[in-house]
């Protein structure tokens, strides 16, 4: 991360040729400067002392690469790096406006972090790298960005990719709201492997890997409006290893995390990207009854919740037990389920099979039931 406007790649610090020891301790002791404020100013963007001390001291010194060296503004990977593990780049970004910052069972870095790296992961690529954009709103407690950074820094060690690029910026007071964050992601595709939006097949079988709608509640819970109290917890975890498992041993033909506009949405659009007809039971549905109790009293459908921990896989039908087997022995896949089936017709359609026995079209919100989950 650099100490002008973007952060660049970390490389070891090296006494430059015939330069004194006392220069590169000096520089060193630089980078260490500490931010003594108690919130962010509109002088910590403004590419001046305060904004080297807040990348060095609180950035940085978070995420724990205060000491790596010579700041460039860009980051740069050797391409044998890439090539050795797959045959194609993937390339992804999003951004992150959470409300509120910290919630039960995360906050917006772990957020920020696990959601890139799962965009990589769906598409059958290894997460290598990510980039860290950051939009502070003057004001921002220097303790919340802390332990923002904290969390960025443990998730992407649990997800196992590295931090090498980033930008910080600052905007006047009610110009934002506390933090923003984008994060674009880089990973490289495994040989061979290529799940599309595009590759149901009818016949193949629809699963998740556990229960839905636990984001979109702790969000609700979180917020306070409605003096709600459940345990339940944000689901947001790194999907990498688990769908890595998963790809290397089954026929996957279609995977796609429901975040946004939780299930129904994804399975819509299978269902329209594939001209498939997705069939899914209700019934077979993993909703906890904390989620599935606050919906009943909030007139939600745990159905469109967001989720950060969930992904729908497409499945050959000679794969789905061995899909099961993996998905129930993973610490991320305990609660995975069979949801249903793909069928050739009605094209571009999702029926549910409801609680009652009954069946509707399960179609996409218009917009979404709660709004800066993610």
């Amino acid at each position: 991360m650099t100490g002008r406007a973007s952060n660049g790649m970390l490389a070891p610090t090296t006494p430059r040729a015939g330069e004194p020891l006392l220069s590169r301790v000096e520089r060193v002791r630089r980078r260490e400067g500490r931010v003594r404020t108690e919130h962010v100013t509109l002088a910590h963007g403004g590419g001046g002392k305060a904004m080297r001390d807040l990348i060095d001291d609180v950035i940085l010194g978070e995420l724990g690469q205060r000491d790596h060296g010579e700041l460039e503004d860009q980051a740069r990977t050797p391409l044998e790096e890439l090539s050795s593990r797959g045959d194609r780049l993937a390339f992804t970004t999003d951004s992150y406006v959470v409300t509120p910052l910290f919630f039960p069972g995360g906050d917006i870095g772990r957020l920020a972090v696990n959601g890139t790296v799962n965009d990589l992961a769906v598409s059958g690529a290894i997460p290598l790298h990510l980039s860290l954009g950051l939009i502070l709103e003057e004001g921002l407690p220097i303790d919340d960005l802390r332990r923002v950074m904290r969390s960025v820094r443990a998730a992407a060690e649990i997800a196992r990719v590295r931090i090498v690029t980033g930008d910080t910026k600052v905007v006047a007071r009610g110009a934002a709201d506390k933090l923003f964050i984008n994060t674009s992601g880089v990973g490289v595709m495994r040989r061979g492997i290529s799940p599309s939006i595009r590759g149901a097949c009818p016949g193949d079988y629809v699963i998740t890997n556990g229960f839905i709608g636990d984001h979109g509640a702790a969000i609700l819970a979180a917020r306070g409006e409605l003096a709600l109290e459940t345990t339940v917890e944000s689901d947001t975890r790194a999907l990498g290893g688990l769908i890595g498992e998963l790809v290397g041993a089954c026929e996957v033909h279609a995977m796609r995390d429901a975040t946004r506009g939780g299930l129904a949405t994804v399975l819509n659009e299978l269902a329209l990207g594939s001209d498939v007809h997705v069939y899914v039971d209700e019934r077979a549905v993993p909703v906890r009854d904390e989620v599935r109790g606050m919906c009943e009293l909030l007139g939600l459908d745990p159905l469109y919740l967001a989720n950060e921990g969930n992904v729908v896989f497409v499945v050959a039908e000679d794969s789905v037990t061995r899909a099961m087997e993996l998905l129930r022995a993973h610490p991320h896949g305990a609660g995975a389920a069979v949801l249903g089936r793909v069928s050739a017709s009605p094209e571009g359609m999702v029926t549910l099979r409801t609680q009652l026995g009954g069946e509707r079209v399960l179609d996409m919100l218009v917009g979404d039931q709660l709004p800066r989950i993610c």
